[in-house]
């Protein structure tokens, strides 16, 4: 019945100001906590009623079902940063393994969380991830009477098949309600239903781009001579491809993903420096408004003599299935939410596929998660950050960023990566 459903339960108590407790029993006379680790219920009055806090609700994420503990949570982090959730997020769930191990608070992405907080504050009439209740007669009463239907004052709809039950509102509130616009998601948004391909373009641009280059009478005859402006030609010994219309081959970009935690030493912000010029400062001290880098490195044992263009990105959205196989090293805080979206959301299968890095500070202890992911992660530290210090005294920066390129070089060539690519 919608009128036990704790997701309509508790929308309908905070548009009251009556905010559920979190208790350890579902007793209405035991003691209430503020520790969702320790809680097990969600009392609400008015009338009374307990959820243990492992209920199922109707709010689906990933194709499953979101328990009452998390939907609550989020709730009470709603006015939080991002990240302060996720390490929040973490926190708890660290508390919960060493209580029972079997409740875990479930990480909603930002989307997903800005659409919850919006239906429970009653400013979005339903939800494209909350599931609609079971139809009855109650429901369909009030569903009518919020439509117009049927006489009757109108509801708040709830965002499922029913209704908010037995509270009404102010007649010019509704006309107000009614003139909202419905909010959407990214893509909705921007008038679409999916992501542009603009490979097109590509195509288009190619035919411009030819006329513009010296046709083959303007050039050498001679196939293996090779003139550079101011310079003698020289030879080419590079094979010629046989064939009537033989095509270059663009070696792909290997690919480099970093942590997008707060907490990360190493950010979009300063890691071309760090990695590029051997030199760390802190994120907060530089800014960038990329969310794509390219860096240039020469590793002689794969290629000596051109040096590779590297891709560095601190999350895989925009990522194609083949991107993946260009994946060479993963930089991580050893906190796991990180791989939600990968490929290999496992760690030990992920650094399998790809070298994993931990960077922290010289002389403090690993993280016990990087400990016990073995030797596919590369452990390094630096020196802690003194703004007095100058570029000068932080010489022992450019002994890491060798070290870890070492082990890139070597990863890379285990791995198959030749001159013209992986496997070439």
């Amino acid at each position: 019945m919608s009128d036990l459903d704790p997701l309509l339960r508790l929308r309908q108590s905070i548009a009251a100001n009556e905010a559920p407790i979190t208790t350890t029993s579902p007793d209405p006379a035991s003691d209430p906590t503020d520790n969702l680790a320790l809680a097990t219920h969600l009392q609400f009055s008015n009338p009374h009623y307990s959820y243990p806090l492992d209920t199922p609700t109707r709010f689906i994420s990933s194709d499953k079902s979101v328990d009452l503990r998390s939907i609550w949570f989020a709730w009470q982090k709603k006015d939080v940063a991002i990240p302060d959730y996720i390490a929040s997020a973490q926190e708890l769930n660290e508390e919960l393994a060493g209580k029972d191990g079997a409740s875990k608070v479930q990480n909603l992405v930002f989307v997903e969380r800005l659409d919850l907080i919006t239906w429970l504050e009653g400013a979005s009439e339903d939800s494209e991830y909350i599931k609609g209740l079971e139809s009855d007669a109650s429901a369909t009463r009030s569903a009518q009477v919020a439509s117009g239907a049927a006489g009757g004052v109108s509801t708040i709809p709830s965002g499922g098949a029913g209704a908010r039950g037995g509270r009404t509102v102010d007649p010019r509130l509704q006309e107000i309600y009614n003139g909202e616009r419905r909010m959407g998601d990214r893509n909705s948004v921007l008038r679409g239903i999916k992501p542009t391909d603009f490979s097109h373009v590509r195509k288009i641009a190619e035919t411009f781009l030819s006329r513009s280059r010296p046709s083959k009478s303007l050039t050498n005859t001679n196939p293996n001579l090779v003139s550079l402006p101011g310079k003698p030609p020289i030879i080419n010994n590079t094979p010629i491809p046989s064939g009537p219309n033989p095509k270059h081959h663009r070696r792909p970009d290997p690919i480099i993903l970093l942590s997008p935690s707060a907490s990360s030493l190493l950010r979009l912000s300063n890691i071309k420096s760090f990695l590029s010029d051997g030199l760390y400062t802190p994120p907060h001290t530089t800014s960038t408004h990329a969310n794509i880098l390219h860096l240039t490195r020469l590793l002689p044992t794969i290629d000596p003599h051109r040096p590779l263009r590297f891709i560095l990105v601190d999350t895989p959205e925009q990522f194609k299935p083949d991107y993946w196989n260009r994946v060479v090293a993963v930089f991580t805080t050893g906190q796991t939410w990180q791989f939600k979206g990968y490929k290999w959301q496992d760690p030990r299968e992920l650094f399998k596929e790809a070298l994993g890095v931990y960077v922290g500070w010289r002389g403090e202890d690993l993280p016990p998660s990087v400990k016990g992911w073995g030797r596919g992660v590369l452990s390094v530290g630096v020196e802690k950050w003194n703004s007095g210090q100058g570029a000068g005294g932080r010489w022992r920066d450019r002994e890491v960023v060798e070290g870890i390129w070492g082990r890139v070089e070597e990863w890379m060539r285990g791995k198959g990566w030749g001159k013209e690519g992986l496997g070439r």
